[in-house]
């Protein structure tokens, strides 16, 4: 059985690619700080590391034990907001941190790469569907650091003969739909579960950041992934680039290629949820594109990935029942 180690393992997405690797006959090794994620999200029997992406003796170690036959590097940084008031802290974590592990990648013969990207590296756009083979305009320091570490990829592709995978993320959302795992963030910044908690009556209301954008109804439109669409995408380029025998970097977006709005997701909480709650409008936050759309035709042709679930309304519903769950299990 081959080890994959993946670096924030134990974080929201990270818990559903251990799910899609095991059932798919890898066996993950998981190295993470637990600075977001949970212990308990990672099967009591993975292997599991507590360590920081910036600590090299942990990493050599971590190959040494388990050599894996490739990563999936998830550790990070992801809010964009708080990227635009402390951009050091996104530098030093999503960029050196990558840069260790790549070294230390190097140093151990370990050359197959998987890098969680983000859509947030085409900044504000007035086109419709976004492509891969778009210029970089991320308006944040969060897509600027990711954006480094595709450069970083592409020359230790060219160079030392890595093997990478660069997946541009739009928006995940979503729970594992057996229940498994979903999304526990502390605090919890991301749209769906925000307007969620609000219609299980733990917040008071639910604020919409800008109004006035230039789109149908005022508010960003993002495209919506479920988490376990995205994890099986991993679970594709993994074996794509174990199979590739040219070393390169591919970059490719994750998404369905459709839009939602921010009013959009809040009107099918309220159908999915049956509850009705306070929304209060709010000014525009620094750095927020105003539409993040994939075209997703790379994806589907060169990993042969198809979203399961491209509905919002499956994302919320699935989304819904593992929030209540977790809601009678801490009651």
């Amino acid at each position: 059985m081959k080890n994959i180690l993946i670096t924030g393992g134990a974080g929201y997405i990270g818990s559903h690619i251990c799910i899609k690797l095991r059932e798919n006959g890898y066996q993950p090794v998981v190295f993470d700080n637990l600075s977001n994620g949970h212990r308990d999200a990672v099967a009591s029997d993975i292997a599991f590391i507590e360590a920081d992406i910036r600590d090299r003796a942990a990493l050599n170690k971590a190959f040494t034990d388990f050599k894996p036959v490739a990563v999936i590097h998830m550790a990070a940084l992801i809010e964009a907001g708080t990227s635009m008031v402390a951009p050091a802290d996104f530098y030093a974590v999503n960029t050196a941190g990558a840069l260790n592990l790549l070294e230390a990648m190097r140093q151990n013969g370990c050359k197959h790469i998987v890098f969680s990207s983000t859509a947030a590296v085409y900044g504000n756009r007035d086109t419709g569907l976004l492509s891969e083979t778009l210029d970089i305009r991320a308006e944040n320091p969060y897509g600027r650091s990711k954006a480094m570490v595709e450069t970083m990829l592409a020359d230790f592709a060219s160079i030392y003969g890595f093997h990478a995978i660069a997946l541009r993320y739009f928006n995940a959302a979503g729970a594992d739909p057996m229940g498994r795992t979903g999304e526990r963030h502390n605090p919890e910044t991301h749209l769906i579960p925000l307007v969620l908690q609000t219609a299980a009556g733990q917040r008071d209301h639910i604020k919409v950041y800008g109004t006035d954008y230039d789109t149908p109804d005022g508010t960003c439109i993002r495209d919506y992934i479920h988490v376990d669409d995205l994890a099986d995408a991993h679970l594709k380029a993994l074996g794509f680039i174990l199979s590739s025998e040219t070393p390169a970097l591919e970059i490719v977006n994750i998404g369905t290629g459709e839009g939602c709005s921010v009013k959009d997701i809040i009107v099918l909480c309220k159908e999915v949820t049956g509850r009705d709650f306070a929304v209060i409008d709010d000014a525009r936050r620094p750095g927020d594109p105003a539409k993040l759309v994939a075209n997703p035709a790379k994806a589907n042709a060169l990993l042969d990935w198809q979203p399961q679930y491209p509905s919002p309304r499956q994302i919320i519903e699935h989304a819904w029942k593992y929030y209540q769950s977790t809601l009678k299990n801490t009651r």
